[in-house]
């Protein structure tokens, strides 16, 4: 008999057993359980109605992270706790962050509130309310107003039509003065442990099958004797076929308890990131040894995606428009491919052979990206233009690295998404840079040998001249930021670091 679903939910745990694979924790929550609090908007991740904040462990610790219930198959939530809106206010009074919104009148139609509060709830657990014990006092009150920063991240992925978000900006400052209601973190933990599988879930309802293993020794296995089932790790570009799409996916392979795809290292001066490591935690760690990167990881959709998203999804997807390849490819990573007969490494930017088209055999699967720590005289940066600041997909993405000594360029790379049918390098500018001064006269040498490399098409996002225009002018700021005589500041618009006053009166 197929293994049922169980999860934690209101207070105890929930076993499913006659739900397709496929089905959201959406559909779930408000079609079977009539939840109707968590609401639907766009179903496909971008307006953040339906966030929900889940809870899980990692490594026997447990992660608080919010989630667009909308991307989520109900099966991904197996072993895992989940909390709605109508949770906060279960003890009969409102929770802080709740309390707040109404003070600060941060809801006006109130569809978009729950998602709000949902995220809020997400940024209070980890910034205000992270005691292991459910009391409120008066004397236990945050005097410092949270970050701005903190506040513009954690609502990065939640849209609003009426209230042009300075009264939710307000309610999340409000929300840390209120009286603190901590959340019993040990309690829930336990109840997890309770719930962990020593045997992989295997579920099937009628003809379709969702399989989790927990070792890559049984991922490979499963790949080996069903090539064609769907790899599923975070699901936000999977979950879409299903919802925008109305696609009928075959067997599902869900990668997320593969201990060994988790795993982040670094070992003989190269970082190893495991493919199922969120997005959040996967640019972190690459951010600690390039902080050049930490305005794209800021932008790179929003904060509910990261938190499920995955580096290795985000680079087996292949899109020519995916934010991470270009950095990847300029730094020099790998990724290992591995199937039962054993792995093979190869240079990210030999990986994509054409529009959708990967140099992954149908038993392989991509376990690691490994990337290179910087070296002595290197010189990074990478940009993204977007019609939006938060959570849009990229028009044009640039990526620039080279090593610079004694005003001369060596090991130069450029590559650009959104220019071509996959992320590519740009071979004939590079040229006209390598072993030659960093100078103007070569940098508009190379700016020109753009129009070599690349033919970019004209889509809803970008003419082709916008995108060759906005190519050669992000090489030009490059050689700005990095030339050897009177470089400039950094100069991009960056909001998390202006002062409040320069965005609060200007809707997102």
């Amino acid at each position: 008999m197929p293994d049922p679903i169980q999860f934690y939910f209101r207070g105890k745990k929930h076993l499913v057993s006659d739900t397709a694979p496929t089905q959201t924790l959406l559909q779930y929550l408000r079609e079977d359980l009539h939840c109707t609090g968590t609401k639907e908007g766009c179903a496909e991740g971008d307006c953040g109605a339906c966030t929900v904040v889940i809870g899980e462990l990692k490594q026997d610790r447990l992660q608080m992270k919010s989630v667009n219930a909308c991307l989520q198959f109900l099966p991904t939530l197996d072993g895992k706790a989940i909390f709605t809106v109508e949770d906060l206010s279960s003890t009969g009074s409102l929770h802080p962050v709740q309390q707040a919104m109404v003070d600060c009148h941060g809801s006006q139609c109130g569809f978009c509130t729950p998602g709000f509060v949902m995220s809020l709830w997400d940024l209070y657990l980890r910034e205000v309310g992270t005691g292991t014990t459910d009391t409120t006092t008066n004397s236990d009150i945050r005097t410092m107003p949270l970050d701005r920063k903190k506040i513009d991240i954690a609502l990065s992925g939640n849209l609003c039509r009426c209230t042009g978000y300075r009264p939710i900006i307000d309610a999340a400052r409000q929300m840390a003065k209120l009286p603190k209601q901590d959340f019993d973190r040990d309690a829930l933990s336990q109840t997890l442990r309770g719930l962990q599988r020593e045997q992989a879930l295997s579920y099937q309802h009628r003809d379709q099958r969702f399989d989790a293993p927990q070792t890559l020794t049984s991922l490979l296995a499963l790949r080996a004797t069903r090539p064609d089932a769907v790899l599923l790790a975070g699901a936000t570009d999977v979950g879409l076929w299903v919802t925008k799409q109305l696609r009928d996916l075959n067997d599902i392979i869900y990668l997320g308890e593969v201990a060994e795809l988790q795993l982040v290292s670094v070992e003989d001066n190269v970082l190893s990131i495991g493919a199922t490591v969120p997005l959040d935690e996967a640019y972190q760690a690459a951010t600690n040894y390039y902080p050049e990167l930490n305005d794209l990881w800021q932008r790179f959709a929003s904060l509910p995606i990261r938190h499920i998203g995955t580096l290795g999804g985000n680079v087996a997807n292949g899109s020519p428009i995916g934010d991470s390849m270009p950095w990847l490819i300029v730094l020099g990573a790998r990724i290992v491919l591995s199937n039962l007969s054993g792995q093979r490494r190869l240079p990210l930017e030999d990986f994509y052979l054409g529009y959708q088209k990967k140099d992954l055999r149908a038993d392989e699967i991509v376990t690691t990206v490994e990337l290179p720590l910087p070296s002595a005289q290197q010189i990074f940066r990478t940009y993204k233009l977007a019609k939006r600041f938060d959570q849009d997909i990229s028009a044009v993405c640039a990526a620039f690295s080279a090593q610079l000594q004694d005003g001369r360029l060596s090991n130069v790379r450029i590559a650009f998404g959104g220019m071509a049918a996959t992320p590519k390098r740009a071979l004939a500018a590079e040229a006209c840079l390598e072993n030659h001064l960093w100078d103007e006269a070569n940098l508009l040498k190379a700016m020109t040998a753009l129009a070599q490399d690349y033919a970019p098409l004209s889509d809803m996002r970008a003419s082709s001249e916008y995108r060759m225009t906005t190519a050669q002018n992000l090489l030009h700021r490059f050689w700005l930021e990095t030339r050897p005589h009177a470089p400039l500041p950094k100069t991009a618009l960056d909001v998390f670091a202006a002062p409040d006053l320069a965005r609060e009166g200007v809707d997102r």
